[in-house]
């Protein structure tokens, strides 16, 4: 009796032939006419998945007054073996701009959105994504990037799944195209990181 549940509310969009889905849920006491900030959540992987699951976090952002946004960027699971393949050496790329497709529709079928209040948060793979968001566009007013991949180069050597992984999700070595882990770390773009 204590507690207000969130439900999440469903969309679809179209990106790099296929239809996926946005999620959005209503913070607490949405009023019509008001708009609230929101944040919009990515997930780790990238081979996993939002689905219709209950997720504790997303209920406590809605609780505290945020719209929680959700997608499935190129790279999830549930698509297709071919989109989840496709993120394999474009980190940063189609997923990137996947994101922010799925904003966009978030933004165009929610009024009650603030689009001057976003925030973006995500770990691990979502960390590396929200780091790489905020180092590309300035779109969003704060980030949380939580146990996040910022050099792609030092996490091949220094984790736990660095070395296997990698090589699988690149195509290369760091030894062999040294630049590709350069180019696709959100360190790299750290100077035009103005997002606190």
């Amino acid at each position: 009796a204590e507690v207000a549940l969130a439900r999440p509310e469903r969309w679809r969009y179209e990106r790099a032939g296929c239809t996926l889905d946005c999620w959005v849920m209503q913070p607490y006491g949405c009023e019509p006419g008001q708009r609230y900030p929101a944040l919009l959540n990515i997930h780790g992987g990238p081979h996993t998945q939002y689905g219709h699951n209950f997720f504790d976090e997303f209920q406590v952002y809605a609780g505290a007054g945020y719209a929680v946004i959700y997608t499935n960027p190129r790279g999830s699971q549930g698509y297709g073996e071919a989109f989840a393949r496709a993120v394999h050496g474009d980190w940063g790329g189609g997923d990137f701009a996947d994101l922010m497709a799925g904003l966009d529709e978030a933004l165009h079928q929610c009024p009650f959105i603030d689009p001057e209040r976003l925030g973006v948060m995500g770990g691990s793979y979502g960390g590396f994504l929200t780091s790489w968001a905020i180092g590309h566009t300035h779109r969003f007013k704060a980030a949380c990037s939580e146990r996040a991949v910022n050099n792609v180069y030092t996490l091949f050597g220094t984790s736990d799944i660095g070395a296997s992984f990698l090589e699988a999700q690149t195509g290369t070595l760091p030894w062999d195209d040294m630049q590709w882990y350069i180019d696709h770390s959100p360190l790299t773009y750290a100077k035009h990181i103005t997002t606190p």
